[in-house]
């Protein structure tokens, strides 16, 4: 992954920063909070887009109104680390809804997953019907979320600025 960061003016960082805060903005508030007019902005936002800047736009939802009790960052070593058995295992979690995220680590441990699920009878049936399933992997261990002291979606961008 060869990826510099995209050549973004002041007024690009002030659209990124207003709608990672609230992406239901209109243009027209939009507008305002970047200091700009409505359809230069509008031009902005699309160039963004079409650059892969912004990828999307989603709603946050709220996992406990939705019964999702149990945040579990999950640790887990394969066998070996080879070409073959890492696309095995990537190939295997990418489907899993309750598998929120996955991270390829350095250090002691391959992979680190964060799982989202009901309680702890659905984390068991997922390490136990699932993960240990997977060819190559050599052990999982788990670390319980207690609380969430902070979650944000927004992506810093002052080191873009003047």
């Amino acid at each position: 992954m060869n990826r510099k960061p995209a050549d973004l003016d002041q007024a690009s960082l002030r659209i990124l920063d207003a709608l990672q805060q609230d992406s239901e903005l209109s243009n027209a508030e939009l507008a305002e909070r970047a200091h700009l007019s409505a359809s230069p902005c509008w031009r902005r936002v699309a160039e963004m887009r079409e650059k892969g800047v912004i990828r999307g736009s989603v709603a946050l939802v709220d996992p406990v109104s939705l019964g999702l009790m149990v945040n579990v960052f999950v640790h887990v070593t394969l066998e070996k680390q080879e070409k073959k058995t890492l696309k095995t295992f990537t190939d295997a979690i990418r489907d899993r809804p309750e598998i929120m995220e996955c991270y390829l680590m350095t250090g002691s441990e391959d992979f680190m997953l964060r799982v989202v699920v009901e309680d702890l009878f659905r984390y068991q049936d997922l390490v136990m019907n699932f993960l240990t399933q997977i060819p190559g992997v050599a052990n999982i261990w788990s670390s319980f979320a207690l609380d969430q002291v902070k979650y944000t979606t927004a992506l810093p961008t002052s080191h873009l600025r003047d």
